[in-house]
């Protein structure tokens, strides 16, 4: 391959990723004003740790709340929360491990919520899927 191929397919990489992560942010927003609504407390945004990232970190109540955020443009591909799958919730609950050691919450009550959001009309359409593994 010649460097201008390469330069070409470096470009359109990039361009996919202006794509792609202003929807996933969008729906993160969308995602945590919800969760607001519905009475938690975020604590911490894009935790990262142990090669995993954790969208959002709330309070509901007296339940230490990790929640996947999955935005979708369009369901061909599954629903949001089926992107969830057995690997990525192992990564999840590696990460939360590690959150509740560094922030001393070991003995709180810990809960997994996804929140799927369908980008696919005109206006977002949020679930809010507690206990989802």
């Amino acid at each position: 391959m010649n460097a201008r191929g390469a330069l070409a397919r470096a470009a359109a990489w990039l361009d996919s990723l202006r794509v792609q992560l202003p929807l996933g942010r969008r729906g993160e927003r969308a995602a945590e004003k919800y969760l607001r609504r519905s009475g938690y407390r975020i604590v911490a945004r894009n935790f990262r740790a142990a090669g995993a990232e954790i969208d959002i970190v709330a309070m509901d109540g007296e339940a230490l709340v990790f929640v996947e955020v999955k935005t979708r443009r369009s369901l061909e591909a599954g629903t949001p929360e089926e992107a969830v799958d057995e690997r990525k919730q192992k990564q999840i609950r590696r990460a939360a491990e590690i959150f509740a050691t560094r922030y001393r919450a070991d003995d709180v009550t810990m809960r997994f919520d996804i929140v799927a959001v369908d980008a696919s009309g005109k206006r977002l359409e949020i679930e809010l899927l507690r206990n989802a593994f």
